[in-house]
């Protein structure tokens, strides 16, 4: 496999048969794992961090659940690809820009990442369309204990897995939900929630993590604690307060309803205008877009299978995947034509808004 054929093989993220949920888009697990006797890759020497990347790399490969994976060192890949993979979630930021013997393994249906040497030598992750926290974890553990059986881990009895940022010691493990909430933002209830998971030990990012925004109401929800507590705690605690969050976002979606119905769907209506009739749109501005109709799909304006559909876009309308279909390099100003015209396009025959039935549809 190349980096050219998994780029363009669908994933849980952008193949539009893939089965969605009306408020939890993904689910993701990541554990951080280093390896014993070796620098943290931040404080190792280029030659050191080449010989973790082989170590490393070799006994991912060996997994039955990485058999026929993608082994790629970052330096191998071009701005653009580097781009992609950030936009579907496979790598960080922060590893697109990583130093030499930096590289990630993936698996052949990219629900399976390794990110090598970026702050650890090891980031595993998992991710699951919709909400499937035990499914992912129960994925992500067997995976942990292959690699286990052939990687010697750094471990303290005491501390748990040892790992280059103290936030992480312990489990070292991080368990987010993607979650698409446009009633709390328009009703501007986000701040209140973002305070009360804080209080919870959780954390709320955007899109694409940790000082990214929350371009279509999308956020990431995570713990925050990984000391003190078992994997599975972790998961039943996280579990719990994104059911909260999900009853928070249902009932935002009704009192919206209640209070203005034709505010609500005239929002959606311009949306669906706008989409079918621009010729220039900014990457933010059709990520917003976007959302206004998943919420119409989601409130029944629209049929359920453009739930997918509008997924899949909120993907494709990203400026790696635009430029990678258009088979060039384009800037912002470009890409903003290319984004109008490719949405006009897959609007074009997109059913119109029916707003007659718009009752929330529950996850």
């Amino acid at each position: 496999m190349t980096i050219s054929s998994l780029i363009a093989t669908p994933s849980e993220l952008t193949d539009s048969s893939s089965s969605k949920t009306a408020i939890v888009l993904m689910t993701r697990i990541r554990l951080a794992r280093n390896i014993t006797g070796h620098s943290f890759p931040g404080w190792a020497k280029p030659a050191q961090r080449e010989a973790v990347f082989q170590m490393c790399s070799a006994a991912v490969g060996a997994t039955p659940q990485m058999k026929r994976s993608l082994t790629v060192a970052v330096a191998d890949l071009s701005e653009l690809e580097r781009q992609i993979l950030v936009e579907r979630h496979l790598i960080s930021r922060e590893l697109s820009g990583a130093k030499a013997g930096a590289g990630v393994v993936i698996s052949r249906e990219q629900a399976f990442s390794v990110m090598l040497n970026e702050e650890d030598h090891l980031r595993v992750q998992v991710l699951r369309s919709g909400f499937s926290l035990k499914k992912a974890w129960n994925a992500i553990n067997e995976l942990d204990s292959a690699l286990e059986d052939r990687l010697d881990f750094a471990f303290s009895p005491t501390l748990g897995y040892l790992t280059a940022c103290p936030t992480n010691v312990g489990t070292a493990m991080r368990a987010s939900a993607m979650m698409h909430l446009p009633a709390l933002v328009i009703s501007n209830q986000m701040e209140k929630i973002v305070r009360a998971v804080n209080q919870l030990g959780m954390v709320v990012r955007g899109l694409f993590g940790e000082g990214s925004d929350a371009s279509g109401s999308i956020f990431q929800i995570s713990n925050q604690t990984t000391l003190g507590e078992s994997e599975e705690d972790i998961i039943k605690r996280l579990g719990s307060v994104l059911q909260s969050i999900v009853e928070h976002e249902l009932n935002a979606r009704a009192k919206l309803i209640e209070a203005d119905a034709g505010k609500l769907f005239d929002k959606i209506g311009r949306a669906f205008g706008i989409l079918q009739n621009s010729h220039l749109l900014s990457s933010s501005e059709a990520m917003n877009l976007l959302s206004l109709i998943r919420l119409g799909v989601d409130l029944g304006a629209f049929p359920d299978a453009n739930r997918a559909i509008t997924d899949r876009l909120l993907i494709e309308a990203q400026p790696g995947h635009l430029q990678h279909a258009q088979k060039g390099e384009f800037d912002p100003a470009q890409r903003d034509v290319l984004r109008a015209t490719r949405l006009r396009s897959e609007f074009a025959n997109f059913t119109r808004p029916d707003f007659t039935v718009h009752q929330p549809e529950k996850n």
